[in-house]
């Protein structure tokens, strides 16, 4: 009996760390737990998976179209339905609900129901007639800011012709002839070309960059939970032995499975969104690529860091989610990094996701090269040597077994 137990304990002492063998090494320990647990799968292989997915469909054409709006027709004559004919015919807009008056099509707008109103006055054909001042109120939500922004122009668009034909109307009694009435009503036209987007196409500037804000959140939380749950499960000390007590090889033997799998999905998404989502690319993939590799390492090394500094797995993870959710507006995505506050600009400067962005934005929209993007890729090359000073402090943790305490 006594043998038998010898026998299993040879057996299992590689694989726990305890033995010297080639399958004692953390990587092949590391690749064991990665696979015989789903949360690891779950985490480091659907969520990604799905989210390439999820960002490959989510904006649809690219523009914003049929975004439900409102009408209240006070008047209700032949002037006022073609003035909503004008509206409907608008791409952006679909007039779905027409409204007995402002407060019922206000609270429809409050409920997000719709997500702006025409607002027709009464008399307003009986107005025009005479040739007197009418008003054409508008209303849209606003707190949603590329929504409002979009039925605002909408509704401009729409409005102009309605704005214009009173004008035109008279000028015609007058005698003028359409060549004369057009320099009159525009005296100057403008020629707009939008550069890098010239179609105006969300995807262009959205998927990619959130789909990197949000896939480092999960490389993150994967990062940290792997660290932490050996200290969790009291299994740490057997970790830093299947490294030999070195806590350079355990770190990088625990955490190269899952680089490699996080760069192999991160190129799977270039892929995805350069070729099929045709995101307009004109740059050095090869460049890029690296950019992505050195990405995950540096938002990996942030979370070898963060659990160094505080070894406990509930709070720490609370914290990694909140650094996470802050890439998104640190990285300028959703507003000017240059209007806020030099203490928010210097914070940013902490979050790999920054970095990021910044030399991505150079590559994808600029085509540009490495000495337009060098800055950036060396500050990322900063993080995983800052998170090397604090290895031994996480090897003092493992070998004191002092974990889930901020002593």
């Amino acid at each position: 009996m006594l043998r038998n137990r010898n026998f299993f304990a040879m057996v299992e002492s590689p694989l726990l760390g305890r033995g010297r063998g080639e399958t004692s090494s953390p990587f092949l320990r590391e690749l064991h737990r990665m696979t015989s647990r789903r949360i690891y799968i779950g985490a480091a292989v659907v969520l990604p998976l799905f989210l390439i997915g999820f960002m490959a469909t989510i904006f649809g054409s690219g523009q914003m179209e049929h975004i439900p709006v409102g009408v209240v027709d006070a008047d209700n004559t032949s002037a006022s339905r073609e003035v909503v004919r004008s509206v409907s015919a608008v791409p952006t807009l679909d007039v779905r609900h027409h409204y007995a008056d402002d407060m019922a099509a206000r609270a429809a707008v409050q409920r997000k129901e719709i997500y702006g109103y025409l607002s027709i006055p009464s008399n307003f054909e009986a107005d025009m007639v005479r040739g007197n001042g009418v008003t054409l109120n508008y209303y849209y939500h606003y707190a949603l800011l590329a929504v409002g922004g979009e039925v605002m122009s909408a509704f401009e668009q729409a409005l102009l012709p309605v704005r214009m034909a009173p004008i035109v109307v008279e000028a015609v009694t007058l005698g003028a002839t359409e060549e004369g009435i057009e320099t009159f009503l525009l005296p100057m036209t403008s020629d707009d070309h939008a550069l890098y987007n010239p179609s105006l196409n969300y995807s262009v500037y959205l998927t990619l960059p959130i789909f990197y804000i949000m896939f480092q959140i999960l490389v993150l939380l994967v990062t940290l939970y792997a660290i932490g749950i050996e200290g969790k499960e009291g299994t740490g000390r057997a970790w830093l032995e299947a490294a030999d007590g070195n806590i350079l090889r355990a770190v990088m033997g625990k955490l190269l499975p899952y680089t490699v799998l996080f760069v192999a999905e991160a190129l799977l998404a270039n892929v995805v969104f350069f070729r099929f989502v045709n995101i307009p690319f004109a740059g050095d993939m090869g460049l890029f690529s690296l950019l992505c590799v050195l990405f995950v390492i540096a938002t990996q090394s942030v979370a070898v860091l963060l659990y160094a500094l505080l070894p406990v797995l509930s709070f720490v993870i609370s914290i990694v989610s909140m650094v996470g959710s802050l890439g998104a507006t640190l990285s300028g995505l959703t507003f000017p990094l240059p209007a806020m506050s030099p203490i928010v600009q210097y914070a940013a400067l902490l979050f790999p996701v920054r970095h990021f962005t910044v030399a991505m934005q150079q590559m994808v929209y600029f085509d540009g090269g490495f000495t337009s993007c060098y800055l950036s890729l060396a500050v990322l090359c900063l993080f995983p040597l800052i998170a090397l000073l604090l290895l031994p402090r996480l090897r003092r943790i493992l070998i004191r077994r002092r974990y889930d305490t901020l002593e």
